[in-house]
């Protein structure tokens, strides 16, 4: 159901511009918190709130209108000092944030927002009076309580709304909260059938002044991400300024090919054609940089909603954590900065409940009670480097290890082999949590195993460095683009395979003297370690030849070390992947062309030794 039917571009708009203003104020509030009496931050936030109210109203957004409406007067009153910001308050602002937020996924699927919950509406116009708002327990996030008025059984209109339930549900609410008017009882009975039947129970819409449930395209399942990008003027100056340039050098190339074809070859001929290609090579090579330059957005944008994650965390975990950013900066391509907030949100997050102590714990230990949560990027070469440090309790080795064993997810000769290093790596097993008990923030076992899955899909590896008592260093380093990989090119007969770069040690000749049999599987040695020889025809399923390999390729990805044998290499290079959306063979990443006009296969190197194994 489209509710903005002849206003999508509008809609479009005002999304794009409103998600970043409201991602503005949402770093403003957590610098607000610091410094409750900052005129100019009062000020900002103020206007923030007043513009999306503004576009919302184009839109006819009536609730989403209400909702910024009594935010705004709030900060009018915090600004011209009728009212004293306080912990509780910022809490009742969260928690409005975090609803026009919800009301922002609601338009994303063209649905008018429904309205925000009748407490936090009260919760704001208590505010607004100067009076306390008492929060109903310790550890909500925004969660607040004011004094409430009974929900009406019967609606103005004379609808008996408890019949109609009973009629539909087949329950009597009433007799299971026990003859009971107490909203919350209510509410909490409501919500209990509904996760049964689905398709019944009331709306915001059916009973005034109640909030039960939500219809099921207010929140997306999966948050859409951008289909636009904004780009500094400046560089598209530049793209067009090449692309000018190599339309100058097209023409006196197209010149120079009539005058050798009517047979002029004399020497001043044929160096201004080489003078020609040489340029226009290099005009190609500036317009593919700009061209990707447009792709990088600063880091920023990502990192800047981590603060309020890691606030809201540290609240309902009893803590004190300060999450400091530096770096925001750097710049990389805008696909990974996206595929990047999964695993950042999962290292915040373990930071924040695992890494830090509580205030009492670090009151005891000596520590300041705040406890420091730095997350950084920077450029190191064609890499970014992303690093999340924080001042807690440490990871102890030997504990990570017992638990692994506990779990089930190796064994204890395997555990007795690993080092210090290999140890701290086990977190990133399926299924570990050192978590005894199950929450809604960690327990599951799978939070760090979804990090080094999400880090590896975007070619970049991660590794953990930490001192009991001191603190622990998570490191992610990253490709600045997937558009263009580095390859080694490889050849099986008279067809070139490409493997990624970043995954190659070394390359070495093989002889057959060096190769042995372990098993019955080829191995060879490398200054004494014992690698297992993997002939590229065995990995993508060509018959083997009778001709001995001359190649070898040390690969490595992970703790994960063997040597791929081919028939021989031919270099490497910087390609430009071309994907297979239709149709992609399993082990197939995508294609290039060599500079000889050949196809080549880019080779998934995990996927096929996974379709080995699995064989």
């Amino acid at each position: 159901m489209n509710d903005f039917v002849g206003m999508e571009d509008l809609l479009s708009d005002f999304l794009l511009e409103a998600g970043e203003m409201l991602s503005d104020v949402d770093s403003k509030l957590m610098d607000l918190e610091k410094h409750p009496d900052d005129s100019h931050l009062l000020n900002d936030i103020f206007r923030g709130f007043h513009t999306i109210k503004g576009g919302a109203g184009f839109l006819n957004a009536t609730e989403l209108v209400t909702l910024c409406h009594l935010t705004e007067n709030l900060f009018d009153k915090l600004r011209n000092r009728e009212l004293t910001l306080n912990a509780e308050l910022m809490d009742v602002i969260f928690a409005a944030t975090s609803e026009v937020r919800r009301m922002f996924d609601a338009l994303q699927q063209t649905q008018q927002p429904h309205a925000a919950p009748m407490q936090m509406l009260e919760d704001l116009k208590i505010a607004l009076t100067g009076k306390a708002v008492l929060r109903t327990e310790a550890k909500g996030l925004g969660k607040t309580a004011a004094p409430q008025s009974p929900v009406p059984s019967t609606a103005p209109d004379g609808v008996d709304w408890d019949a109609l339930y009973n009629a539909l549900t087949g329950t009597d609410i009433v007799e299971k909260v026990g003859a009971t008017r107490d909203p919350e009882q209510i509410a909490e009975a409501v919500s209990e059938e509904e996760s049964t039947k689905k398709a019944f129970g009331r709306r915001t819409s059916d009973v005034p002044g109640a909030t039960v449930g939500r219809r099921d395209g207010d929140v997306p399942i999966k948050e859409a991400k951008e289909s636009t990008i904004r780009v500094e003027t400046s560089r598209l100056d530049q793209v067009l300024n090449l692309s000018g340039e190599i339309g100058l050098t097209k023409n006196r190339l197209t010149h120079l090919r009539s005058s050798i074809l009517q047979g002029r070859n004399d020497v001043d001929t044929l160096r201004e054609l080489d003078q020609s290609v040489s340029q226009l090579d290099m005009l190609v090579v500036n317009l593919q940089n700009a061209v990707m330059k447009t792709r990088m957005q600063p880091i920023g944008r990502l990192f800047k909603k981590y603060p309020r994650l890691a606030r809201d965390l540290a609240r309902s975990l009893g803590k004190d954590v300060e999450l400091v950013l530096s770096g925001e900066d750097t710049e990389m391509d805008k696909t990974m900065i996206e595929d990047l907030n999964d695993p950042l949100v999962h290292l915040v997050r373990n930071a924040v409940d695992h890494g830090v102590e509580t205030i009492e714990q670090r009151i005891a230990i000596g520590k300041p009670e705040k406890s420091l949560v730095e997350l950084s990027a920077r450029q190191e070469g064609d890499h970014i480097v992303i690093t999340i440090v924080d001042d807690g309790r440490g990871m102890k080795p030997e504990v990570i290890r017992n638990k692994a064993i506990e779990k089930g997810l190796l064994t204890s000769e395997m555990a007795n082999t690993l080092d210090e290093n290999q140890c701290l790596e086990l977190v990133f097993l399926p299924g570990f949590s050192t978590k005894d008990e199950i929450s809604s923030v960690s327990g599951r076992g799978v939070g760090m195993d979804v990090v080094k899955t999400n880090i590896q899909k975007l070619n970049g590896t991660i590794s953990i460095v930490s001192e009991v008592g001191k603190g622990s260093v998570f490191e992610i380093s990253l490709p600045l683009t997937l558009a263009i990989l580095p390859v080694l090119i490889l050849r099986l007969g008279e067809q070139s395979f490409a493997v990624p770069l970043s995954m190659v040690r070394e390359i070495l000749s093989v002889s057959q003297g060096q190769l042995h049999r372990v098993s019955g599987r080829a191995t060879m040695v490398v200054r004494g370690e014992v690698l297992p020889v993997l002939p590229l025809s065995q990995l993508i399923g060509w018959e083997e030849s009778d001709k001995e390999p001359e190649v070898g390729v040390l690969m490595q990805f992970g703790n994960n070390s063997f040597i791929l044998a081919a028939d021989g290499f031919a270099g490497h290079d910087d390609v430009v992947i071309k994907s297979l959306d239709t149709f992609r063979p399993k082990g197939v990443a995508g294609v290039t062309m060599s500079s000889e006009g050949d196809i080549v296969l880019i080779l998934d190197i995990k996927e096929l030794l996974n379709e080995v194994r699995g064989g």
